[in-house]
C-alpha cells in the first residue's frame, strides 16, 4: 500500500490559492495525512483508537466531521511534540509553538509548520480586494510573543512592501485586571497603549493602521492623533475583539472617513476570516469571510445543537484542516449571523460576531 509519506501527503492540501479544492475533498485529504500512521501526528494516531469509526476509511466528507469530538480542551496540557505530524518532522523545519489568548481559560497550543505563512498570502489577496493599499509600513497595535497574530501582521507588512512597527502590549494583564474590577487599571494601560502607538505615528510613515476596537477607540477621543492618523494613515484593520455596529459606524464614518477600513475575525485554532467587500443584499455592513475550505464554519442554536438558516444566528462551530493541524468540532465562545456566500465565493458568510452569553465562567475580553 503506497501511504501519504511516499507520495509527500496530498497536493491538495497546498493547492493554488485560485484553484482550491471542494470542501469534501480537503476532508479526504486532511484525514489521510493526519490518521495515515507514516505521517499522521501522535496525537491523533492515538486518538483514533477511542474514535468508534476508522477514520481513514469511514471519513469520506464533510458531513463525517461531525463525528469526531471537540479535542480543543485537551490542547491545553498536550505535549506539543504529539501535535507536529510525523510527515513534517525533519522536513519542515522546527515547528513554531503559538498559544491562544486564554479569553475562557488556560491557553490552547497550537503548532505552525507552515499555514500561517499560507493563511498571509490567503489574507493579501482579500485586502486587495477591500481596497488596502500596498507598499508602506504598518503600525500593529497587538500581542506578539505566544499570540500567533502578531507573526501574520507583520508577515502580511513585509509581503506588502513595507516594515511593521509594534509596541509592548500584553492582553492577559489587562485582562486579569478587567476580571479582578481594577478598572482604573485598564484605563491607565489603554493609555500606555495610546502613547507608544502615539510615538510611532508622529516619528515615522506608516500607511496600514491595525489596532483593536478598545484601542482604536481610545485614540479616537484623543483630537490631536485622530487627526495625526487621518493626515498619514492610508487603511485602518481591526481586530482582537467583537465591536457592535454603532461603534464600528461610527469610527469608520465620523471619526476617520474616507479611509480603507476593515474587521478580521479569527482565532489560533482557526486561522482568520476578513471582512469581505459589502453588498447591497448584505445583513450587516461588516461580512467576514473565512478560508474556505481550510476553515469551515457552522453555526449551530445554542440549545438545539441544530444548524440555522441563512439570516439567523447561531455559535460558531469550527472545522480546521491544514497540514500542520486536523481541528474538527471545535466549539467557540462566538455566537454570529450565519449569511450566504457572495458570488464567486465558496463558504457562508458571518457577520455581528459577538461572545456568546454564559451563565458559567464570565467572558471578558479586555484589550484583545
Amino acid at each position: 500500500m503506497t501511504t501519504t509519506a511516499a507520495l509527500g501527503g496530498s497536493p491538495l492540501l497546498d493547492a493554488p490559492l485560485d484553484d482550491l479544492p471542494t470542501a469534501d475533498e480537503l476532508v479526504r485529504a486532511a484525514v489521510r495525512w493526519h490518521f495515515d500512521p507514516a505521517t499522521g501526528s501522535p496525537f491523533w494516531l492515538r486518538r483514533a483508537a477511542t474514535l468508534g469509526f476508522a477514520p481513514l476509511t469511514e471519513v469520506t466528507g464533510r458531513a463525517d466531521l461531525a463525528r469526531f469530538p471537540d479535542v480543543s480542551v485537551e490542547w491545553r496540557t498536550v505535549p506539543v511534540e504529539d501535535l507536529v505530524p510525523r510527515g513534517t518532522v525533519g522536513r519542515a523545519g522546527s515547528a513554531r509553538i503559538y498559544e491562544s489568548g486564554g479569553t475562557t481559560g488556560a491557553p490552547k497550543r497550537i503548532v505552525e509548520l507552515g499555514y500561517w505563512q499560507r493563511t498571509a498570502d490567503w489574507t493579501s489577496v482579500r485586502l486587495d480586494l477591500m481596497g488596502f493599499p500596498r507598499g508602506g509600513n504598518w503600525l500593529y497595535l497587538g500581542p506578539t510573543g505566544p499570540h500567533v497574530a502578531g507573526r501574520l501582521f507583520t508577515t502580511l507588512a513585509r509581503q506588502r512592501g513595507g516594515s511593521c512597527f509594534t509596541v509592548d502590549f500584553d492582553p492577559r494583564w489587562v485582562r486579569r485586571c478587567a476580571q479582578e474590577g481594577r478598572s482604573e487599571e485598564v484605563e491607565r494601560y489603554l493609555a500606555h497603549l495610546v502613547d507608544q502607538a502615539r510615538w510611532v505615528l508622529e516619528s515615522q510613515q506608516v500607511q496600514i493602521l491595525w489596532a483593536t476596537p478598545p484601542v482604536l477607540s481610545a485614540m479616537a477621543a484623543d483630537r490631536a492623533l485622530t487627526q495625526l492618523i487621518r493626515d498619514r494613515v492610508g487603511g485602518i484593520l481591526w481586530s482582537g475583539t467583537s465591536a457592535d455596529p454603532e461603534t464600528l459606524h461610527l469610527l469608520e464614518h465620523e471619526v476617520f472617513p474616507g479611509i480603507p477600513f476593515a474587521g478580521i475575525y479569527g482565532n489560533t485554532l482557526m486561522g482568520v476570516a476578513p471582512q469581505r467587500p459589502g453588498r447591497p443584499d448584505d445583513p450587516s455592513s461588516c461580512v467576514f469571510q473565512p478560508f474556505h475550505p481550510h476553515v469551515l464554519i457552522d453555526l449551530l442554536d445554542p440549545l438545539t445543537g441544530a444548524e440555522t438558516h441563512y439570516g439567523e444566528r447561531g455559535q460558531v462551530r469550527l472545522h480546521h484542516l491544514s497540514r500542520d493541524l486536523f481541528l474538527p468540532g471545535i466549539i467557540e465562545r462566538d455566537l454570529a449571523t450565519r449569511v450566504r456566500p457572495a458570488p464567486g465565493e465558496n463558504g457562508d458568510g458571518l457577520a455581528d460576531v459577538r461572545p456568546l452569553p454564559s451563565a458559567g465562567r464570565p467572558i471578558v475580553e479586555g484589550v484583545y
